[in-house]
């Protein structure tokens, strides 16, 4: 059951925010479970930013025959 009342999720957006939602986090959930970004082990803001990019464009090219075959 949702906290959100029927005011909100009556319209259409928010139906297509939820859709929206639940596409960008699988990406955040693979780069946590299959990535390794859970816990990093690079410091600094530089390092980590690079090592998430990377992890990143792994899942695209993981997503990529998917989207292709479709």
């Amino acid at each position: 059951h949702s906290a959100i009342d029927g005011r909100t999720t009556r319209h259409e957006s928010h139906a297509l925010s939820q859709k929206h939602r639940k596409r960008i986090e699988e990406a955040f959930g693979w780069a946590k479970t299959v990535g390794g970004m859970a816990q990093t082990v690079y410091r600094r803001i530089e390092r980590v930013r690079s090592r998430f990019i990377l992890t990143m464009v792994a899942n695209n090219l993981a997503r990529l025959p998917r989207l292709l075959a479709a």
